[in-house]
């Protein structure tokens, strides 16, 4: 066990997501080499380190957008569905926000929160169109319901993709990067709405280049580095006193002072 465990702030809670030696290889190249990683109910597991260390590949082996070459992974006790209509089923209580909004651009902002509950649920237009008027109101965006995608600015759209799966009602939320297409003016506004689900208790998986954000609203920092996490503990020690030569040089070539 891991020298951390026991310090885990909210280790009470269920485990939600266990990955077990999760391998992932593409072609010759290994993107997951034996990757182990407990991730409990109400906790936020920010995944740092290198572009190319394998966070994403992680991210998208979760919702089987990917999937393993060994290992396991678990998913509220039960091992991950490999059959399509296992991982529907699946994804409907994970969800999932990506580097890129993948808004469709035809319909309002209104209309794209609304598309999950009615077409993947089978909820009717009401209660879809209720439920997201909720989450819009939720991300600070209740004003912009009639906007389409064009009419939103980067940061104004990704809020609207976390509005989206959150209208699923998901157990978990998996974010890839979600601030790294966004200018830095409206980074803040993705990072505020991510530390109010965090704040209200939401299961989360985060990739970021956010340090601060990890920091910050992390319960737990995963420290990847060619496929394989190197070093994992509460992010008061993995920034203040990092115990690897890894994750102190990765830091320091972020300018990371604390």
């Amino acid at each position: 066990m891991n020298a951390d465990e026991g310090k885990r702030t909210k280790s009470g809670g269920a485990t939600i997501i266990r990955y077990v030696d999760v391998v992932k290889r593409y072609g010759s190249f290994v993107a997951l080499s034996g990757v182990s990683l407990d991730v409990h109910a109400g906790e936020v597991v920010c995944l740092i380190g290198p572009s190319g260390s394998g966070k994403s590949t992680l991210l998208r082996c979760t919702n089987g957008l990917e999937t393993i070459d060994d290992g396991d992974i678990e998913f509220e006790g039960s091992p991950l569905a490999r059959d399509e209509p296992g991982l529907r089923a699946m994804r409907q209580r994970m969800g999932m926000v990506f580097q890129n909004f993948e808004l469709f651009p035809h319909l309002t902002a209104e209309q794209n929160v609304a598309e999950g509950p009615r077409t993947v649920q089978r909820t009717g237009v009401a209660e879809a169109r209720r439920r997201a008027q909720a989450m819009l109101d939720k991300v600070g965006l209740a004003d912009k319901a009639g906007s389409f995608p064009s009419a939103l600015s980067g940061g104004q759209q990704q809020r609207v993709a976390i509005a989206r799966a959150l209208a699923m009602e998901p157990d978990v939320m998996l974010f890839d990067e979600p601030t790294s297409a966004l200018d830095p003016e409206t980074i803040g506004e993705v990072l505020g709405v991510m530390k109010t689900l965090a704040d209200e208790g939401m299961t989360m998986v985060v990739v970021t280049h956010e340090m601060s954000f990890a920091r910050r609203v992390g319960d737990w920092v995963a420290v990847f580095d060619a496929g394989r996490i190197v070093e994992e503990g509460p992010p008061a020690r993995i920034f203040d006193h990092p115990a690897t030569a890894r994750t102190r040089d990765f830091l320091s070539h972020l300018g990371w002072n604390g």
